[in-house]
C-alpha cells in the first residue's frame, strides 16, 4: 500500500507544480474560455489543465516503473498503452481547447486513438465476469472497448461543468475504485500485491487530486477537453483492466457478488457523469437537437437553481459519489446486507442535503427578502464555474 500511496504523492505533486505552467501555456495559445450565454463563469479563463494531469500522471508512471515491488507491473506493455493512449487524448483536448474542434472531428479522433490503445496495447474488453463468459471474436472486443472508453471519455466531459467538479468526483470514485482492486490483488496473491489497474488509478487520482487547489472555486484554471477527455479514457482503461482478472467459473458462492463488482464498481464510479450524458442525450433528441447541443439543465445546474452555493453544489455531487462508489465497493469486504445498509443511510444523508434549499424555501415567509450566503447570486459578478460540453 506504502508503494501506491507513493506513487499517488508524486503524480499529485508533479501536477500541481507544472498546473502554472499550463496555465502560461493556455495564455499563450490563446486556450481561454470565453463568457458564453450556458456558462457561469464572470471571467474569461485559461483552461488546458489536462497537460498539467499528464505530466503528473507520466512522471509518476516512470519512477513506478523503477521500483522492484511494481516490476511485474511494468514487465507488460498494458500500463504504457494506457499512459499512451492518455498522451494521444490529451492532445487532442489541447487541439480542441486552443482551436475549438467541433464534435464530429473530436469524435473521430477519440476511436482512432482509443483503437490504437486497443489495437497495440492490449487494453481489451475479452471477458465479462457474469458466468465465465467471454466476447467471441477479436472484431467483437475491439469495438466493445471503443464503445466503453469512449462513452467514459464524453460522460466526464458532460458533467465538467463547475469548478473542481470532474477532478473531484474521478478523485473520490477512484480512491473507491483503488481499494477494490488492492484487496483483489491482496486476494489473489499473499506475497505479491502488485497490479496494473492499482498503478493506473493511483496515479490518475494523484493526477487529480494536484489538480484540485487551482481547479477549485474560484477556479484559475480550469481542466478543459484535455484534462476531461484523459481522466475519462484512464479510468475507463482501468475497469477494462480488472474485468479480465476475475475468474468467476472458481468463484464461491460466497463471493459471487463480489463477482459483480468488475462491472459494477466502475459505473458506480462514473454513475454521476453517466447520468448525466444520458439525460442530456434524452432531453436534446427529444427537442430535435444534436446530442452534443450545449445547454445549462445539467445535474449541476439543477442543484444552482434548487439554491445551492457553487461549492455546495459540488460538495453535495461529491458526496453522491463517494456514497455510490464506497457503497459498492464495501461488498468486497462486507456482507451484501451490511453494504446495503451503509449504501441507504449514505443515500439518506446525501437526499436531505440536496433537498435542503427546498425546506428552506418552504419555510420562508412571503415577506422574506433578499438571498442568503449559501444561494447562488444572479448577477453575473458573481457567477463562476467551467465551461459545459466544451
Amino acid at each position: 500500500m506504502r508503494v501506491y500511496l507513493l506513487v499517488m504523492l508524486v503524480a499529485a505533486a508533479v501536477t500541481y507544480l507544472t498546473t502554472p505552467l499550463a496555465r502560461w501555456l493556455a495564455l499563450r495559445s490563446g486556450a481561454i474560455t470565453a463568457v458564453r450565454e450556458r456558462d457561469v463563469h464572470a471571467i474569461p479563463t485559461p483552461r488546458m489543465g489536462g497537460v498539467a494531469m499528464l505530466l503528473g500522471m507520466a512522471v509518476a508512471m516512470v519512477i513506478a516503473s523503477r521500483m522492484p515491488f511494481l516490476e511485474g507491473v511494468f514487465s507488460q506493455p498494458t500500463a504504457w498503452a494506457v499512459l499512451g493512449g492518455a498522451a494521444m487524448v490529451c492532445l487532442l483536448g489541447a487541439a480542441d481547447d486552443i482551436w475549438d474542434l467541433d464534435w464530429f472531428t473530436k469524435l473521430i479522433g477519440q476511436v482512432l486513438v482509443v483503437g490504437l490503445m486497443a489495437w497495440l496495447g492490449g487494453v481489451q474488453l475479452v471477458s465479462v465476469p457474469i458466468a465465465g463468459r467471454t466476447i467471441g471474436s477479436a472484431q467483437l472486443s475491439l469495438v466493445a472497448t471503443v464503445l466503453v472508453v469512449v462513452v467514459a471519455i464524453n460522460a466526464v466531459n458532460f458533467v465538467d461543468g463547475l469548478d473542481g467538479l470532474a477532478a473531484g468526483l474521478i478523485a473520490i470514485g477512484g480512491t473507491g475504485f483503488f481499494v477494490y482492486t488492492y484487496l483483489l490483488s491482496r486476494d489473489a496473491s499473499s506475497t505479491d500485491y502488485s497490479n496494473v489497474a492499482s498503478v493506473v488509478v493511483a496515479v490518475l487520482v494523484g493526477a487529480c487530486l494536484g489538480f484540485l487547489p487551482h481547479n477549485f472555486h474560484p477556479a484559475r484554471i480550469f481542466m478543459g477537453d484535455s484534462g476531461s477527455m484523459l481522466i475519462g479514457l484512464t479510468i475507463a482503461s482501468a475497469a477494462i483492466i480488472v474485468t479480465g482478472q476475475i475468474d468467476s467459473a472458481v468463484v464461491s458462492d460466497r463471493q459471487s457478488i463480489p463477482a459483480f463488482l468488475p462491472i459494477v464498481l466502475p459505473l458506480a464510479v462514473l454513475v454521476l457523469p453517466l447520468m448525466d450524458m444520458g439525460l442530456a442525450v434524452i432531453r436534446r433528441v427529444g427537442a430535435g437537437k444534436s446530442p452534443f447541443h450545449p445547454d445549462r439543465r445539467h445535474l449541476h445546474h439543477r442543484l444552482l437553481q434548487l439554491g445551492h452555493s457553487h461549492r455546495r453544489a459540488v460538495v453535495i455531487m461529491y458526496l453522491w459519489t463517494a456514497v455510490v462508489a464506497f457503497g459498492t465497493a464495501s461488498l468486497a469486504v462486507w456482507s451484501t446486507s451490511s453494504a446495503l445498509w451503509v449504501l441507504g443511510i449514505g443515500a439518506a444523508i446525501a437526499l436531505v442535503l440536496t433537498l435542503g434549499p427546498l425546506r428552506g424555501h418552504v419555510l420562508r415567509t412571503p415577506t422574506s427578502r433578499g438571498v442568503s450566503d449559501d444561494h447562488p447570486r444572479t448577477d453575473a459578478r458573481h457567477r463562476s464555474g467551467a465551461p459545459v460540453d466544451r
